[in-house]
């Protein structure tokens, strides 16, 4: 079955400092949404990747992020949309149209993922329709209203924290997002688009080291993983 990565790399980077967006900030040298790309290229259960940028950034990845890399497997860039869920279904229907059966999406900004993780999660996705990386809650989880207060502390055992790739079959995902955005819906993870269908979708374990690099601070935390795993 073809399987096409999705990656998402559509974000405004607000929460970064500075002029340029957090997915072409440099990482040991290289941008990080280019260090996501090499992996997605490595891994053997990709066959092709689409990537969503903003419309205006579309040049300017091709050649400073894309074109340095060299990759083997085709890059086709898409123009994202106003908010990641619109993004991811830009590339949907790109994918689509590349004959993609299977899909991985995957945040830009999460350089450390590895290629067995993503094969993985595809694999499963062959066998379930629908699977994402996740780790358990290692701290206490509290439900907290309107006002700050603690309305109750929840069962740590059963909560699990979303990671990307979250893989699917192309016609259930796509399906997903059409009815999302015929009914207004707005999702925080395209595994909840999903879940509202009534879908099951699997949890498999992800790492601790596949972080979304968001934050200065984030970016100081991922220098220092790049140069411990160097």
């Amino acid at each position: 079955m073809r399987s096409t990565g999705i990656i998402v790399a559509g974000g405004s980077g607000r929460r970064m400092k500075g002029g340029l967006r957090k997915q072409y900030r440099m990482l040991g040298g290289i941008p990080i949404l280019g260090r996501t790309l090499a992996v997605f290229n490595a891994c053997g259960d990709i066959d092709g990747i689409v990537l969503a940028v903003p419309f205006e950034d579309i040049t300017y990845c091709q050649r400073s992020v894309i074109d340095p890399l060299s990759l083997e497997k085709s890059v086709r860039v898409v123009a994202g949309g106003a908010e990641r869920q619109e993004s991811v279904y830009k590339g949907l229907l790109a994918a689509a149209e590349e004959g993609a059966e299977l899909t991985a999406i995957h945040d830009g900004v999460r350089p450390f993922v590895s290629e067995e993780a993503i094969a993985q999660s595809i694999q499963a996705a062959v066998k379930t329709g629908a699977c994402i990386l996740g780790i358990p809650a290692f701290d206490t989880v509290k439900e907290v209203d309107e006002d700050g207060r603690i309305k109750q502390t929840l069962c740590r055992n059963r909560m699990w924290l979303a990671q990307t790739p979250q893989s699917f079959r192309l016609e259930l995902i796509l399906a997903a997002h059409k009815a999302a955005l015929r009914e207004g819906f707005r999702g925080t993870d395209d595994a909840s688009l999903v879940e509202r269908l009534g879908k099951p979708v699997t949890v498999i374990p992800g790492s601790r080291r596949n972080i979304k690099i968001t934050t200065p601070e984030d970016l100081l935390f991922a220098e220092a993983l790049l140069e411990l795993h160097s």
